[in-house]
């Protein structure tokens, strides 16, 4: 009882600063500020109208699309190449892709901006797009390093003795195994990428204002219920993401307990 409680306590600690943001952007006053005046959907109004807004959140999903594609490839060929065990320095190469999970953000972002200033990657769309990269491809290495746990590779070995060539033994064995470990790998990988802003602001140049930055501007200069409007947009987007991970690894249990 006493456990339920604090876990209760706890979650409502965790969420409520993120759910009240969501009544605020319905909200018919001027100001960010309770209490609640009348339900309006100007914000929202304002958000999709605006060309400012509307830039960034452009700019926030083609990034975010093309990171989730270039880790979910990276991420995938290394963690099933981390899979082998005959590996040499396995347990180095896995600590060095997860050190961005780790390492402070601040860190990272001068880092990187450091590396990429010597290779006149800053303030390009493709810099950040490799920069997100490397911040998203551990997700990656982590779902499908799991999901490399129930591969059996008798399977392959078997595969491997009627003559089935290691390419068509991966896209039949391999590939179907370890589908669902991808598939939450890539979102992860996009809703990462999609709320980064510490690395962003190292980086982006005045034609790379994704929408977190623009939000961050935002709350320097004038805070309007049109920032809510925008932080409310970001909650569905990573809470719709969420759910079709939670679907997919859902599906690919079941999957598993039929076989």
């Amino acid at each position: 009882m006493l456990l339920t409680i604090v876990s209760g306590l706890t979650l409502c600690f965790l969420i409520l600063p993120i759910l009240v943001i969501v009544p605020l952007s319905f909200n018919d006053s001027r100001y960010l500020a309770l209490p609640f005046v009348g339900f309006t959907w100007r914000w929202y109004e304002d958000f999709f109208s605006s060309p400012t807004w509307r830039e960034a959140l452009i700019n926030s999903l083609t990034i975010a699309l093309a990171t989730m594609i270039l880790s979910t490839v990276l991420g995938t060929a290394a963690a099933i190449g981390l899979a082998n065990s005959k590996v040499k320095g396995r347990k180095i190469i896995e600590t060095l892709l997860l050190a961005p999970l780790i390492a402070p953000a601040v860190i990272v972002g001068v880092g990187i901006y450091f590396v990429f200033s010597l290779l006149d990657l800053t303030q390009t769309t493709f810099g950040l797009v490799l920069a997100h990269t490397a911040l998203a491809a551990p997700f990656v290495v982590v779902t499908v390093g799991a999901a490399m746990t129930a591969l059996d590779r008798r399977l392959l070995w078997a595969a491997a003795s009627l003559g089935a060539k290691p390419g068509h033994a991966f896209r039949k064995i391999t590939l179907p195994i370890i589908a669902p470990g991808i598939a939450s790998g890539a979102l992860f990988a996009f809703t990462t990428s999609l709320d980064e802003i510490v690395v962003t602001l190292f980086l982006a140049g005045p034609g790379q204002r994704t929408l977190p930055r623009e939000m961050f501007s935002a709350a320097r200069d004038t805070i309007t219920p049109t920032l809510a409007a925008a932080a409310t947009t970001m909650i569905v987007f990573s809470t719709v993401l969420l759910v079709i991970s939670l679907i997919v690894r859902g599906r690919a249990d079941g999957r598993r307990q039929k076989i």
